[in-house]
C-alpha cells in the first residue's frame, strides 16, 4: 500500500487527493522512499545556496578592497558617513536603498500579486478570482507577510529583532545619560523610538534587517514561480499513510494553455524577476557594505526559519499542506 497524488480538474486549477491503493512499482520509488521531504530538491538547494554565498563573496569584498576596508564605519548608525562613503552604494541613501529596499515588502508583495492574478497556473485571472490554488497562494503570502512584521515591525509591541536587541544587553544611548527622557517601554524596547528621540541604538545584539527582508524577500518570489515557469523539479511529499512520492504534478488548466501556445513567461514571472535580481544586487551591497558578520548572519537564519515553515514543513504534514498548498501543485 502505497499513498498516491492524483489530480483532479476543477475548472481553476487541481484538487488533491491522497488515496491508499497499491500501484505499480517505478524506478524512482526507492529514492523517494528515502527522502526527506524537509529537505530541498537540488534545484531549491542551489537556490538556497546563492545567498549565503553572496554574503559571504560581500564580505570578501570588503575585506579586501582597499577603500571598503579603509573607510570609518559608524557602528552606532550601522552605516558609513556620506562624504567617506567608499561607493554610492555604500550611502544610506543611495536612490536604490531608499526607493527599494526601504520599502522592500511593498515591491516583493506587488511583484506577487501580478504572478498569482496574472499567470494561467492560477487559473482565470477573472472568472476564477477566489481559484483554490490562488487562494492557497494568497495564504503562504499571508504567513511570510506575517514573519516579516514580526520579526522588523511588531510582534505584540516590539518586533522580535529589537526584543532580541534589548535581550542581549543593548539600550538607547540617549536614555543611558537622560532616562527620564522616554517612558519605560520606550526605553525598554523599541530602536524606533529611540532614533525619533534622536538616540542610538547601542550595545545589543543587531539582527540585519536589509539581509532578513531581501532574502526572505528573494526566496518567496522563487518558490513561488519555480513549479510553475519551466524549472520543475521533484519534490518528495509524505502522503496521507506517511509514504513519501513524487510531488510534481501540474494541473490541467495549466497543460492546456501551454498547448495553445502560451508561455509561462509572462509578465507576472518577468515581474518577479526584476524584484529577484534586484533585490540580490542590494544583498550583495549591504553585505559588502553594511552590518557585521554576525548580525547579516542572523538576518539569514531568520529568514530561512521563515522559509522553511511555509515552503519545507508542510511537505511532510498533511494538515498544513491542505492548508496552504505548494506552489504548482
Amino acid at each position: 500500500m502505497s499513498a498516491t497524488l492524483s489530480a483532479r480538474p476543477n475548472g481553476s486549477g487541481i484538487d488533491l487527493e491522497y488515496k491508499d491503493k497499491p500501484r505499480p512499482a517505478t524506478s524512482g520509488d526507492a529514492s523517494l522512499a528515502s527522502g526527506s521531504p524537509y529537505l530541498p530538491t537540488p534545484l531549491e538547494a542551489v537556490l538556497l545556496s546563492i545567498y549565503p554565498a553572496t554574503l559571504v563573496l560581500g564580505s570578501i569584498f570588503s575585506l579586501l578592497n582597499p577603500s571598503a576596508r579603509a573607510a570609518f564605519y559608524d557602528a552606532s548608525t550601522q552605516s558609513h558617513p556620506s562624504h567617506l562613503a567608499p561607493s554610492y552604494f555604500a550611502q544610506k541613501r543611495n536612490l536604490f536603498n531608499t526607493l527599494f529596499v526601504k520599502i522592500g515588502w511593498f515591491w516583493t508583495s506587488l511583484a506577487f500579486l501580478v504572478f498569482v492574478f496574472s499567470h494561467p497556473s492560477m487559473g482565470s485571472p477573472v472568472a476564477s478570482i477566489l481559484a483554490p490554488r490562488r487562494v492557497r497562494a494568497m495564504c503562504r503570502w499571508l504567513l511570510v507577510t506575517g514573519w516579516w512584521i514580526a520579526v522588523t515591525q511588531w510582534f505584540f509591541g516590539p518586533p522580535l529583532m529589537d526584543r532580541a536587541f534589548t535581550l542581549t544587553g543593548g539600550q538607547c544611548e540617549l536614555v543611558a545619560t537622560q532616562p527620564d527622557s522616554m517612558s519605560e517601554r520606550r526605553r525598554l524596547f523599541t530602536s524606533a523610538a529611540c532614533k525619533l528621540a534622536g538616540g542610538k541604538w547601542l550595545g545589543g545584539y543587531d539582527i540585519s534587517g536589509h539581509v532578513f527582508l531581501l532574502v526572505l524577500g528573494g526566496l518567496f518570489l522563487w518558490l513561488e514561480v519555480l513549479h510553475v515557469a519551466g524549472f520543475r523539479d521533484d519534490r518528495v511529499i509524505a502522503g496521507g499513510s506517511g509514504a513519501a512520492h513524487n510531488g510534481e504534478v501540474r494541473s490541467v488548466e495549466v497543460e492546456n494553455t501551454e498547448r495553445e501556445g502560451h508561455s509561462e513567461w509572462g509578465i507576472g514571472v518577468k515581474a518577479v524577476l526584476v524584484v529577484i535580481l534586484l533585490g540580490w544586487w542590494m544583498l550583495l551591497m549591504t553585505a559588502a557594505y553594511f552590518h557585521t558578520w554576525s548580525e547579516k548572519l542572523m538576518g539569514l537564519i531568520a529568514a530561512l526559519l521563515g522559509i522553511f515553515v511555509v515552503y519545507f514543513l508542510p511537505r511532510g504534514v498533511l494538515a498544513l499542506r491542505n492548508f496552504i498548498g505548494m506552489p504548482g501543485v
